[in-house]
């Protein structure tokens, strides 16, 4: 049975102050954000009906936008808020959400500076990124052909939708070639990050994670970085060459969407799921469930 669209979902969505039937969440084909990629957006997930770390995404949202040089005219509160009554209203208990904030359509150019600047937030339901038979093993990533940029060449820190576009083509050309995933290197050809989540490393027992000097510090990644150390788990967080991979034993990826995922190969490289790796999946689940 063939999926429905995202646009012809039913139910609700919050759009510059008010709730909106999901099929009139529109915005014109001349939009600034379309055309320029002056939008910023966040994925956030609901776990028993409350988002986690709802006021940390609010945040990151506001400051991903202040860093492309436009306001969210909406407070952290009043998008909290409205996070949490779309949730209900949605009748959602486990569900992903996206708000999203961009420039609209009332100049075209690179300038636009007076143009409004809109808010939406949407939520849906959704299992798990990737297939849970494959959690047992790990998924498979290849090296992608794109890099993440030099911090002097674009907003890294910002969670803004430009930066995904050599994700999107990095993963489309991994699936092509039968992988789940793609791992990229940044400008100076260490270890990134996977398209859409940050990655780790484990050796003799001790996490190493790529500095996150030119990708964005996720925050599952902090997340998970905070629990490992409460177990008494090293972690450093370090420079990685691609030729490292070959000493390390297991390998994890973490994101909101993809929470924490084994990885079993990388290119050439082959990883072995483990104690470690199945434990912080484990302490993570309790944690974003409140067990």
């Amino acid at each position: 049975m063939a999926a429905v669209p995202f646009d012809k979902l039913e139910g609700k969505i919050w759009y510059n102050g008010e709730f909106v039937e999901w099929k009139d969440a529109q915005v014109h084909v001349l939009t600034h954000g379309l055309h320029y990629a002056s939008s910023v957006f966040e994925g956030q997930r609901a776990y028993g009906g409350k988002v986690f770390k709802l006021t940390e995404h609010t945040e990151r949202l506001h400051k991903s936008a202040e860093i492309l040089g436009f306001e969210i005219p909406y407070s952290v509160e009043e998008i909290n808020n409205a996070c949490d009554e779309l949730i209900k209203m949605q009748g959602f208990t486990d569900a992903y959400m996206r708000p999203i904030a961009w420039r609209g359509s009332e100049m075209m150019g690179i300038s636009a500076q007076k143009n409004k600047i809109n808010l939406a937030i949407a939520a849906w339901e959704w299992p798990s990124y990737f297939d849970p038979e494959l959690i047992k093993k790990g998924i498979r990533l290849n090296i992608a052909q794109y890099r993440r940029p030099d911090p002097r060449t674009a907003p890294i820190a910002s969670k803004a939708a430009g930066l995904y576009m050599i994700c999107t083509v990095s993963k489309h050309a991994a699936e092509a070639q039968g992988y789940h995933d793609a791992l990229m290197l940044d400008y100076r050809g260490q270890v990134a990050e996977a398209t859409g989540a940050n990655i780790f490393f484990i050796k003799d027992g001790v996490i190493h994670t790529p500095v996150p000097d030119c990708i964005l510090d996720g925050i599952t990644r902090r997340t998970v970085i905070d629990i490992a150390r409460s177990q008494g788990i090293e972690v450093i967080e370090r420079p990685i060459m691609p030729e490292e991979m070959a000493d390390f034993s297991e390998c994890f990826i973490t994101g909101t969407a993809a929470e924490v995922t084994p990885v079993g190969e990388i290119d050439t490289y082959n990883f072995t799921p483990d104690d470690i790796t199945f434990k912080l999946i484990d302490l993570y689940k309790n944690m974003v469930y409140g067990r």
